[in-house]
């Protein structure tokens, strides 16, 4: 398997290097975010080169999975209405839409157990196959913001679901 990953939307042409590969039971449809509780096999296994970048990972409880969204097939659009939002109207940017000039995505998903190359995971809203782009811990003083609000969302009737 070849772990360039060659990226020649917009106004630059790059190459990252694939890490890794999303093991998940999805094929056809994932769930719009990280579902904790979700059953089935959830794992990144990392390239052998890029083990021992695992070095005391499994000291966090969470990470972020930051992977290319390599399955999209919806045409691009600035404005997009989310699933779950009754119909609503946001910028891409306002949203978690894979549909993204990138095709980047981004997860954080608990570390249940690392085993060499292999991560074992809560559940992940990533088609098996997904190749990752990289992986860092979830620091929790550095990454949990205490005044952090749910922009737009706060307008919608029924927004507590998410708190």
């Amino acid at each position: 398997m070849s772990n360039k990953i060659k990226l020649t939307e917009g106004f630059m042409c790059f190459e990252m290097n694939q890490i890794g590969v999303i093991r998940t039971p999805y094929t056809k449809n994932t769930p719009n975010q990280p579902v904790e509780e979700d059953e089935g096999d959830f794992r990144i296994v990392v390239e052998p080169q890029y083990t021992d970048g695992l070095y005391k990972l499994a000291s966090f409880r969470y990470m972020y999975v930051i992977y290319y969204i390599h399955q999209v097939k919806q045409e691009q659009s600035m404005i997009v209405s989310p699933p779950w939002a009754g119909g609503a109207k946001v910028g891409v940017f306002a949203s978690r839409s894979p549909v993204r000039p990138n095709h980047i995505g981004i997860s954080i998903v608990r570390i249940k157990s690392i085993i060499n190359n292999e991560i074992l995971t809560s559940g992940l809203d990533a088609f098996d196959g997904t190749p990752v782009l990289d992986i860092k811990p979830y620091i929790k003083d550095l990454d949990v913001k205490s005044d952090a609000n749910n922009g737009w969302i706060e307008e919608m009737d029924g927004h507590e679901h998410l708190s």
